[in-house]
């Protein structure tokens, strides 16, 4: 009489695959998804309050307010840029991360047939490593070009004078952004180093 194979009569390397690929990719994921959460509300944060601050400009003190300043920081946006389309990339790193997930899963499966080829599993951590450096590069730039506006305010501020032009302060809203890139390249850099891990430790058959 035939019965099927169950799970405790899997390979104990199959049995390491799946628990491994369930295990990595879900801490992946909830650790990706926290910092990419934190990335978006910091961003939002400094695009909602970029529009807030282009308010008034002191021309000199006890001589009142112009409303012609704009209290923004030429160059920010393509940081703000950058880390959308990390944040983007994340997104789908996300969805990597939790197809291996289901992927684990199926290697457990009783029948032979639902479960995974090796090659496929291989296939799809490869994406994975290079979405993820995808990310790594444009949070990067992101993070990069916002720290060099940063720097430039910084050294092209007079020192021991007071400073009335908005354009030439570095904002806490700034700031924002370059957390933003930081928490989007930490969140592209475990997508990455997961599944390259992953990838190292599968057979070589």
């Amino acid at each position: 009489m035939y019965t099927e194979p169950r799970v405790a009569d899997l390979a104990p390397q199959t049995k390491g695959m799946s628990r491994n690929l369930r295990l990595f990719n879900w801490l992946s994921f909830w650790l990706q998804l926290a910092l990419g959460a934190a990335a978006i509300l910091t961003l939002v944060f400094a695009i909602t309050g970029r529009r807030f601050t282009q308010g008034y400009e002191p021309i000199a003190p006890g001589l009142g307010l112009t409303p012609l300043a704009q209290g923004t920081t030429p160059g920010i946006g393509i940081g703000i840029f950058w880390a959308v389309c990390a944040l983007i990339v994340l997104l789908f790193n996300l969805y990597l991360a939790f197809r291996l997930t289901r992927l684990g899963k199926r290697l457990r499966h009783p029948n032979p047939a639902l479960r995974p080829q090796l090659f496929q599993v291989r296939q799809i951590l490869k994406l994975g490593v290079v979405m993820g450096l995808v990310g790594v590069l444009l949070a990067l730039l992101g993070e990069g070009t916002t720290l060099g506006v940063l720097l430039a305010k910084s050294v092209a501020q007079p020192q021991g004078v007071a400073i009335y032009d908005p354009s030439r302060i570095i904002r806490s809203l700034d700031i924002f952004v370059a957390i933003a890139n930081m928490n989007g390249l930490t969140a592209n850099f475990i997508a990455t180093v997961t599944p390259l891990g992953l990838l190292n430790s599968l057979p070589r058959y």
